[in-house]
C-alpha cells in the first residue's frame, strides 16, 4: 500500500488523511471529531478525516486524550462489526487506537485515541 495522502487545513483545523485517493466510500461517524470512510463492499478504510484536529492531539498529564466512539451505537450490528474490524487494523490502527471504557459491569464505552505522532502535519 502507498503512503496515505494526508492534507490539514489550518482555518478549519480539520486533517484529513487518505488510503485510496479519490475513491468512493461510505462514511461513518464514529464520534462528533472523526469520520471514517470504508469501502463496504471490500471492507476496508478508505480514509479518516479528524475535526477539530488539534483537540484530538493534544496530550494530557496521563497521556493522549480519549474520545467515546458514541456514532457507533447508531449503527445497524452488522455495519458496527464492519467498521470495528476496520478500525482495529492497518492502515487505521497506525493512526488510532481503539479500546473500551468498563465504568461497570453492565457498562462498556468503545473509545479512541489518536497517535499524532505518526501523522506528520
Amino acid at each position: 500500500m502507498e503512503r496515505p495522502g494526508i492534507n490539514y487545513d489550518e482555518m478549519s483545523d480539520t486533517l484529513y488523511i487518505s488510503f485510496a485517493p479519490g475513491e468512493k466510500a461510505t462514511g461513518i461517524e464514529l464520534n462528533d471529531h472523526i469520520l471514517l470512510r470504508i469501502n463496504k463492499a471490500e471492507r476496508r478504510a478508505v480514509g479518516l478525516t479528524f475535526f477539530e484536529y488539534s483537540l484530538l492531539a493534544q496530550r494530557t498529564e496521563w497521556g493522549m486524550r480519549s474520545f467515546p466512539m458514541s456514532g457507533l451505537a447508531q449503527l445497524s450490528d452488522g455495519l458496527r462489526e464492519l467498521v470495528i474490524e476496520v478500525i482495529q487494523r492497518p492502515p487505521v490502527s497506525d493512526v488510532l487506537s481503539s479500546s473500551a471504557y468498563t465504568p461497570s459491569a453492565a457498562e462498556t464505552i468503545p473509545i479512541t485515541w489518536l497517535h499524532s505522532e505518526r501523522v506528520p502535519v
